[in-house]
């Protein structure tokens, strides 16, 4: 039965181990509208409606609209978060080198890991009545190390009261894109150093007065085996040097980069750009088995602040950490100086 209209908004909404707009749900089934006009909108942009609280486009409501009436109010955490998380997705590079994701209820997580030899790794002939090679997982020795990133949002309500949602969201966002730069630092630093269970990456150093040549990335291409390099994260020194190479400078590549930013390479594997990786360093690694991204829920706000209004101090933060899934499946490229 749809009810949005009558429920009523209050702050224990925010403490289930759903989420608040899960717990909406279940109150306000988006099942409900199916064949109505209020079809593709979820719970809590259902409650937007009822409040008539516009938060996109030029004709956006003010932030004070949130605050009209105490129900409203309940509604601003909710669309704070989102904005931050948008900002997050927009900035956010890590679906391009994580194999999976993982959510976890609490702040303890033992990642389970599987370390192939060689034999292990070829497939082998098997006779009738032989034991078949086995492959064995296990639990990891050490915890993930998970760390929780995020913004305090100082402003008074008074500050902000008259601005509209539309402009607002747009601050908003870059708290979102200052995590999604957190995280990848920390996806960065384990993928060379570890996740604390004696896995840091294999280092490939090359020296000479043309370190950064194409037969040097090719060396580095081949040890990967079996695995594929597929992904390659590169310090900003080093991906000027990868684009001065005459490989990257074929016709097709040139205008795929000049039209959007995105590079054709030689070698067939996505690369990133990061300030966060060492000067003179490149990150290979193959995406589909070599990191995985562990997160202790969603975007979190200090829900009680905000709908309090007491903006001043009121912070915004997301806990999440990574761990190594197969060590080989991720190696570093160092120039030795």
């Amino acid at each position: 039965m749809a009810n949005y209209d009558n429920i009523r908004l209050e702050k224990g909404l925010y403490t289930t181990t759903k989420g608040f707009t899960n717990t909406l749900e279940g109150l306000d089934g988006s099942e409900n509208y199916k064949g109505t006009a209020l079809e593709g909108l979820d719970a809590y942009q259902r409650q937007l409606k009822r409040f008539n609280i516009k938060v996109t486009g030029a004709d956006s409501d003010f932030v004070e609209k949130f605050f009209q009436t105490s129900d409203s109010a309940v509604l601003f955490p909710e669309y704070v978060s989102r904005a931050v998380q948008k900002g997050l997705m927009e900035a956010n590079v890590l679906p391009r080198i994580i194999a999976t994701k993982t959510t976890i209820n609490g702040l303890d997580y033992r990642p389970i890991a599987s370390v192939p030899s060689e034999a292990d790794m070829e497939l082998q002939d098997v006779d009738e009545g032989d034991l078949i090679p086995e492959t064995e997982v296990k639990t990891q020795e050490n915890l993930v190390n998970l760390q929780k990133r995020g913004r305090m949002l100082v402003a008074s309500y008074e500050a902000v009261r008259f601005q509209r949602l539309d402009l607002f969201s747009v601050t908003l966002k870059q708290i979102g894109a200052y995590i999604a730069r957190a995280q990848l630092k920390d996806a960065v630093d384990v993928l060379i150093g570890g996740d604390g269970n004696g896995n840091e990456a294999d280092i490939f150093t090359v020296s000479g007065t043309n370190p950064v040549s194409y037969d040097n990335l090719i060396n580095f291409w081949n040890l990967f085996s079996p695995y594929e390099l597929n992904t390659i994260i590169a310090s900003p020194d080093m991906m000027v040097k990868l684009l001065k190479l005459q490989e990257f400078k074929d016709a097709a590549a040139g205008l795929n980069f000049q039209g959007s930013g995105k590079m054709i390479t030689p070698l067939g594997a996505d690369f990133i750009k990061s300030g966060n990786v060492p000067e003179g360093t490149l990150i290979g690694l193959d995406k589909s088995c070599a990191l995985e991204m562990v997160e202790a829920g969603d975007v979190s706000t200090e829900y009680d602040k905000l709908i309090d209004r007491q903006l001043e101090r009121a912070a915004i933060t997301t806990i999440a950490g990574f761990a190594k899934i197969f060590k080989d499946a991720s190696r570093v490229m160092e120039i030795d100086v």
